[in-house]
Protein backbone atom coordinates (compact mmCIF):
# COMPACT_ATOMS: atom_id res chain seq x y z
CA UNK A 1 0.00 0.00 0.00
CA UNK A 2 1.00 3.57 -0.67
CA UNK A 3 -0.19 6.09 1.92
CA UNK A 4 0.10 9.85 1.35
CA UNK A 5 -0.67 12.26 4.20
CA UNK A 6 -1.17 15.90 3.17
CA UNK A 7 -0.66 18.29 6.07
CA UNK A 8 0.72 21.65 7.12
CA UNK A 9 2.55 19.82 9.93
CA UNK A 10 3.92 16.56 8.47
CA UNK A 11 6.45 16.27 11.30
CA UNK A 12 3.56 15.42 13.66
CA UNK A 13 2.76 12.39 11.52
CA UNK A 14 6.43 11.49 11.16
CA UNK A 15 6.80 11.30 14.93
CA UNK A 16 3.63 9.30 15.48
CA UNK A 17 4.17 6.81 12.67
CA UNK A 18 7.94 6.43 12.91
CA UNK A 19 7.92 4.44 16.14
CA UNK A 20 7.08 0.91 17.28
CA UNK A 21 5.25 -1.55 15.01
CA UNK A 22 4.20 1.02 12.41
CA UNK A 23 7.69 2.46 12.21
CA UNK A 24 9.18 -0.99 11.63
CA UNK A 25 6.63 -1.73 8.90
CA UNK A 26 7.52 1.57 7.25
CA UNK A 27 11.26 0.87 7.38
CA UNK A 28 10.77 -2.68 6.06
CA UNK A 29 8.79 -1.40 3.11
CA UNK A 30 5.55 -3.15 4.10
CA UNK A 31 3.89 0.22 3.52
CA UNK A 32 5.07 3.26 1.58
CA UNK A 33 4.32 6.43 3.57
CA UNK A 34 4.75 9.84 1.96
CA UNK A 35 4.34 12.90 4.18
CA UNK A 36 3.38 15.83 1.97
CA UNK A 37 3.70 19.46 3.09
CA UNK A 38 0.83 21.42 1.54
CA UNK A 39 2.97 24.58 1.62
CA UNK A 40 5.18 23.05 -1.06
CA UNK A 41 2.34 23.74 -3.51
CA UNK A 42 2.23 27.50 -2.98
CA UNK A 43 3.92 30.11 -5.18
CA UNK A 44 4.40 33.17 -2.99
CA UNK A 45 7.25 34.18 -0.73
CA UNK A 46 5.22 33.50 2.43
CA UNK A 47 3.97 30.06 1.26
CA UNK A 48 0.40 31.11 1.99
CA UNK A 49 -2.18 28.31 2.13
CA UNK A 50 -5.07 30.07 3.89
CA UNK A 51 -7.21 33.20 3.75
CA UNK A 52 -10.12 34.78 5.62
CA UNK A 53 -13.59 33.38 4.87
CA UNK A 54 -16.00 35.20 2.56
CA UNK A 55 -18.99 36.41 4.53
CA UNK A 56 -16.95 37.08 7.62
CA UNK A 57 -16.34 35.02 10.71
CA UNK A 58 -13.47 33.94 12.89
CA UNK A 59 -10.49 31.93 11.75
CA UNK A 60 -8.98 31.12 8.39
CA UNK A 61 -9.86 28.72 5.58
CA UNK A 62 -7.51 26.63 3.43
CA UNK A 63 -7.45 27.99 -0.11
CA UNK A 64 -8.39 25.73 -3.03
CA UNK A 65 -5.35 26.38 -5.25
CA UNK A 66 -2.69 24.47 -3.26
CA UNK A 67 -5.11 21.62 -2.57
CA UNK A 68 -5.98 21.22 -6.24
CA UNK A 69 -2.33 21.37 -7.30
CA UNK A 70 -1.21 19.00 -4.58
CA UNK A 71 -3.85 16.33 -5.14
CA UNK A 72 -3.49 16.59 -8.90
CA UNK A 73 0.13 15.55 -8.46
CA UNK A 74 -0.73 12.64 -6.15
CA UNK A 75 -3.92 11.01 -7.37
CA UNK A 76 -4.24 8.22 -9.88
CA UNK A 77 -6.97 5.80 -10.99
CA UNK A 78 -6.67 3.71 -7.79
CA UNK A 79 -6.37 6.60 -5.31
CA UNK A 80 -8.87 7.12 -2.50
CA UNK A 81 -8.84 10.67 -1.09
CA UNK A 82 -10.13 11.13 2.46
CA UNK A 83 -10.51 14.42 4.33
CA UNK A 84 -10.06 14.39 8.11
CA UNK A 85 -12.54 16.85 9.60
CA UNK A 86 -15.13 17.07 12.43
CA UNK A 87 -17.99 16.89 9.91
CA UNK A 88 -16.99 13.48 8.57
CA UNK A 89 -18.50 10.09 9.31
CA UNK A 90 -17.16 8.41 12.46
CA UNK A 91 -14.08 6.28 11.89
CA UNK A 92 -14.59 2.59 12.67
CA UNK A 93 -12.67 -0.66 12.50
CA UNK A 94 -14.78 -1.61 9.50
CA UNK A 95 -13.55 1.45 7.62
CA UNK A 96 -9.97 0.60 8.62
CA UNK A 97 -10.38 -2.89 7.15
CA UNK A 98 -11.79 -1.41 3.93
CA UNK A 99 -8.87 1.02 3.61
CA UNK A 100 -6.36 -1.76 4.26
CA UNK A 101 -7.48 -3.36 0.99
CA UNK A 102 -6.67 -0.24 -1.04
CA UNK A 103 -3.63 0.22 -3.23
CA UNK A 104 -3.35 3.97 -2.61
CA UNK A 105 -4.86 5.99 0.23
CA UNK A 106 -4.51 9.77 0.55
CA UNK A 107 -5.35 11.38 3.90
CA UNK A 108 -5.87 15.15 3.76
CA UNK A 109 -5.58 16.91 7.11
CA UNK A 110 -8.11 19.61 7.82
CA UNK A 111 -6.76 22.81 9.38
CA UNK A 112 -8.09 26.08 10.78
CA UNK A 113 -11.81 26.55 10.11
CA UNK A 114 -11.75 23.99 7.30
CA UNK A 115 -11.11 23.92 3.58
CA UNK A 116 -12.69 25.81 0.69
CA UNK A 117 -15.94 24.05 -0.21
CA UNK A 118 -14.92 23.75 -3.86
CA UNK A 119 -11.94 21.62 -2.88
CA UNK A 120 -14.16 19.53 -0.64
CA UNK A 121 -16.69 18.87 -3.40
CA UNK A 122 -14.25 18.22 -6.23
CA UNK A 123 -11.32 16.44 -4.59
CA UNK A 124 -12.56 14.37 -1.67
CA UNK A 125 -14.08 10.92 -1.98
CA UNK A 126 -15.19 10.86 1.64
CA UNK A 127 -14.71 12.58 5.00
CA UNK A 128 -13.78 11.05 8.35
CA UNK A 129 -13.97 12.18 11.95
CA UNK A 130 -12.47 10.52 15.03
CA UNK A 131 -15.41 11.65 17.13
CA UNK A 132 -17.59 14.54 18.21
CA UNK A 133 -14.79 16.88 19.23
CA UNK A 134 -12.39 19.28 17.53
CA UNK A 135 -8.60 18.97 17.30
CA UNK A 136 -6.15 21.79 16.59
CA UNK A 137 -5.37 20.22 13.20
CA UNK A 138 -5.97 17.00 11.33
CA UNK A 139 -2.43 15.63 11.55
CA UNK A 140 -3.15 13.77 14.77
CA UNK A 141 -6.37 12.35 13.32
CA UNK A 142 -4.56 11.24 10.16
CA UNK A 143 -1.91 9.51 12.26
CA UNK A 144 -4.59 7.59 14.16
CA UNK A 145 -6.31 6.48 10.95
CA UNK A 146 -2.97 5.53 9.38
CA UNK A 147 -2.00 3.46 12.43
CA UNK A 148 -5.32 1.60 12.45
CA UNK A 149 -5.02 0.82 8.74
CA UNK A 150 -1.34 -0.09 8.53
CA UNK A 151 -1.49 -2.61 11.38
CA UNK A 152 -3.99 -4.60 9.29
CA UNK A 153 -1.62 -4.97 6.34
CA UNK A 154 -0.04 -8.40 5.78
CA UNK A 155 3.16 -8.93 7.75
CA UNK A 156 2.86 -5.84 9.97
CA UNK A 157 1.78 -7.61 13.17
CA UNK A 158 3.77 -10.51 14.53
CA UNK A 159 0.76 -12.82 14.35
CA UNK A 160 -2.06 -12.69 11.83
CA UNK A 161 -4.46 -13.61 14.66
CA UNK A 162 -3.54 -10.48 16.64
CA UNK A 163 -5.82 -8.23 14.59
CA UNK A 164 -8.62 -10.80 14.55
CA UNK A 165 -9.09 -11.33 18.29
CA UNK A 166 -9.27 -7.74 19.52
CA UNK A 167 -12.15 -5.37 20.14
CA UNK A 168 -14.26 -4.53 17.06
CA UNK A 169 -12.47 -7.06 14.84
CA UNK A 170 -15.09 -9.78 15.20
CA UNK A 171 -18.43 -8.04 14.91
CA UNK A 172 -19.22 -5.29 17.40
CA UNK A 173 -18.18 -6.93 20.67
CA UNK A 174 -15.32 -5.86 22.93
CA UNK A 175 -12.34 -8.10 23.55
CA UNK A 176 -12.32 -10.65 26.38
CA UNK A 177 -10.05 -10.15 29.46
CA UNK A 178 -6.39 -11.09 29.09
CA UNK A 179 -4.04 -12.60 31.71
CA UNK A 180 -0.36 -13.54 31.88
CA UNK A 181 2.14 -14.67 34.55
CA UNK A 182 2.08 -14.93 37.51
CA UNK A 183 -0.95 -17.13 38.13
CA UNK A 184 -1.48 -15.49 41.55
CA UNK A 185 -0.73 -11.78 41.94
CA UNK A 186 -1.53 -10.21 45.32
CA UNK A 187 -4.30 -12.73 45.87
CA UNK A 188 -5.84 -12.19 42.42
CA UNK A 189 -5.76 -15.44 40.46
CA UNK A 190 -6.01 -16.18 36.76
CA UNK A 191 -9.37 -17.86 35.98
CA UNK A 192 -8.93 -21.61 36.22
CA UNK A 193 -10.43 -22.24 32.80
CA UNK A 194 -7.48 -20.48 31.14
CA UNK A 195 -5.10 -22.94 32.84
CA UNK A 196 -7.12 -26.01 31.92
CA UNK A 197 -5.74 -26.59 28.43
CA UNK A 198 -9.29 -27.26 27.25
CA UNK A 199 -9.48 -25.09 24.12
CA UNK A 200 -13.22 -25.55 23.69
CA UNK A 201 -13.96 -24.40 27.25
CA UNK A 202 -11.54 -21.49 26.85
CA UNK A 203 -13.23 -20.40 23.62
CA UNK A 204 -16.64 -20.59 25.30
CA UNK A 205 -15.40 -18.59 28.31
CA UNK A 206 -13.93 -15.91 26.06
CA UNK A 207 -17.16 -15.65 24.06
CA UNK A 208 -19.14 -15.22 27.30
CA UNK A 209 -16.68 -12.62 28.60
CA UNK A 210 -16.98 -10.61 25.37
CA UNK A 211 -20.74 -10.45 25.83
CA UNK A 212 -20.50 -9.53 29.52
CA UNK A 213 -17.83 -6.88 28.97
CA UNK A 214 -19.74 -5.31 26.09
CA UNK A 215 -22.96 -5.33 28.13
CA UNK A 216 -21.30 -3.53 31.05
CA UNK A 217 -19.24 -1.03 29.05
CA UNK A 218 -20.90 -0.54 25.67
CA UNK A 219 -24.50 -1.81 25.68
CA UNK A 220 -25.11 0.12 22.47
CA UNK A 221 -22.66 -2.20 20.70
CA UNK A 222 -24.42 -5.24 22.10
CA UNK A 223 -27.68 -4.14 20.50
CA UNK A 224 -25.87 -3.66 17.19
CA UNK A 225 -24.40 -7.15 17.54
CA UNK A 226 -27.77 -8.84 18.01
CA UNK A 227 -29.37 -6.73 15.28
CA UNK A 228 -26.67 -7.88 12.87
CA UNK A 229 -27.18 -11.52 13.87
CA UNK A 230 -30.96 -11.19 13.42
CA UNK A 231 -30.49 -9.69 9.96
CA UNK A 232 -28.15 -12.51 9.04
CA UNK A 233 -30.71 -15.08 10.14
CA UNK A 234 -33.39 -13.34 8.08
CA UNK A 235 -31.17 -13.43 5.02
CA UNK A 236 -30.64 -17.17 5.41
CA UNK A 237 -34.40 -17.74 5.31
CA UNK A 238 -35.05 -15.59 2.23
Amino acid sequence: MRLDIVSLFPSICAGALGESIIGRAWRKGLVEINLVDLRDFTHDAHRTVDDSPYGGGAGMVLRPEPLFECLSSLTGPESRVVLLCPQGQPFTQGIARRYACLTHLILVCGHYEGIDERARQCLMHEELSLGDYVLTNGALAASVVADAVIRLLPGVLGSADSSQEESFSQGDLLEYPQYTRPVDFQGMEVPAVLLSGDHQRIAQWRAEQRLLRTLSRRPDLLQQHFDTQDNGDDDEHD
